[in-house]
C-alpha cells in the first residue's frame, strides 16, 4: 500500500469514527434517558452490511443487537473466529451491545430438534452447541428458542416431541450455562407449531429441567393460545421471564395497531425488569429507518405514561 492510500484510508476511518460519535452524541441529546433496555432483531435490515445495520439501531436510539444467526451465513461453521471478533467489535465499536439470537434454526434447512428421526435429532442438537459458541463469542446473552417448525412434531405425537425437547436441553444447558449464554423456550401459537403454545407450558418445562441456564420469554405477538389477560400472565411468570419481544399482533412494529402495550409494561416496571425489550417485526414494508424512528416515538411515549 503506498502513502497516499495509507492516509486516504486513515482519513476515512477517522472520518467514520467521527460521524459515529457525532451520532451517539445527538442522539443522547435528543433522545434523553429510558427505563428499559431496547434492541432490534435485525432481519428486518435484510442485506444491509452489519456495521450499518449497528449505526442505524444506536442512531435511532435503541440500545442492543438481536442477531437471527441465518442473516450472517447458512451455516455457523463458514463463520471463522475472526469473523466472530469482527463482528463483536462492531457492535461494541457502534456503541451498542449484544442482546442475544433468535430464530436459532432456520438454517441449515435439515435442522430439526423434536423429530422422530434420532439421526437428525442428534445432530441438530450438537449444531445447537454450535449457536452456544456462537452466542457466547459475540458476548453472550439469550437464545430464544422459536423456531416453530424444527421443533414441532414429526413422525412421532406431540408428547414425544415435548420429550425431546426436554432431552435435548438438558443437555445442552450445562454448555449453554458454562459460556454465560441463556436459552429461552419461547411459547408459539398453536396455529404454527404444536409444542410449546403457552407461557404456562414454557415455564413447566423450564421448572422441570431446574437449571439456570434454561428460562423463558415473553413476546406480544405469541399470545394466541393463553387465556389470561397479558399483564396477569406476565405477574405470574415474571420470575421465569428473561427477555420480551414487543410487536403488534399482527406482526407489525408497536403503534401500528389496536394493542395496548401499557398494562404490561406497568408490571415490568413494577416488577423492575432488568432485561432486554427487543422490538421483533415481521412486516418490513415500511423500511427500516421508518420502522425505527416511529417505534422509538411510540416507546417514549409509552414510557411517559409510565412516569419514567
Amino acid at each position: 500500500m503506498d502513502r497516499r492510500h495509507f492516509l486516504n484510508g486513515g482519513a476515512a476511518a477517522l472520518g467514520m469514527a467521527l460521524a459515529s460519535r457525532w451520532t451517539r452524541l445527538i442522539s443522547d441529546a435528543f433522545g434523553g434517558s429510558l427505563r428499559f433496555k431496547y434492541a432490534i432483531c435485525n432481519e428486518m435490515f435484510e442485506q444491509r452490511e452489519f456495521a450499518a445495520q449497528c449505526r442505524a439501531i444506536r442512531a435511532a436510539g435503541f440500545q442492543g443487537i438481536e442477531i437471527a444467526p441465518f442473516t450472517l451465513g447458512d451455516h455457523l461453521d463458514g463463520i471463522s473466529a475472526a469473523r466472530r471478533r469482527e463482528l463483536r467489535m462492531i457492535i461494541e465499536g457502534e456503541g451498542i451491545q449484544f442482546a442475544g439470537l433468535h430464530w436459532l434454526l432456520i438454517t441449515p434447512k435439515w435442522l430439526h430438534l423434536t423429530t422422530a428421526d434420532r439421526e437428525i435429532r442428534c445432530k441438530s442438537w450438537e449444531y445447537f452447541l454450535k449457536l452456544i459458541d456462537f452466542c457466547a463469542d459475540l458476548g453472550k446473552g439469550v437464545m430464544v428458542l422459536g423456531s416453530p417448525a424444527q421443533r414441532a412434531s414429526k413422525g412421532n405425537t406431540a408428547a414425544d416431541a415435548v420429550l425431546h425437547l426436554k432431552e435435548g436441553l438438558a443437555k445442552v444447558a450445562p454448555h449453554a450455562r458454562e459460556r454465560g449464554c441463556k436459552i429461552l423456550i419461547e411459547a408459539l401459537p398453536s396455529k404454527d407449531t404444536n409444542v410449546v403454545n403457552t407461557l404456562a407450558q414454557a415455564v413447566q418445562i423450564v421448572k422441570e429441567l431446574k437449571t439456570p441456564a434454561v428460562q423463558t420469554m415473553f413476546d406480544f405477538h405469541n399470545t394466541p393460545d393463553e387465556k389470561d389477560p397479558m399483564d396477569l400472565l406476565v405477574r405470574r411468570y415474571f420470575r421465569y421471564i428473561r427477555h420480551v419481544h414487543i410487536n403488534e399482533m399482527d406482526g407489525r412494529h408497536p403503534g401500528t395497531g389496536g394493542l395496548d402495550f401499557l398494562p404490561v409494561f406497568k408490571v415490568l416496571a413494577e416488577l423492575k425488569y432488568r432485561g432486554w425489550v427487543s422490538l421483533e417485526v415481521f412486516d418490513f414494508k415500511p423500511g427500516p429507518e421508518n420502522i425505527l424512528r416511529d417505534t422509538m416515538a411510540y416507546i417514549r411515549s409509552l414510557e411517559t405514561r409510565l412516569g419514567a
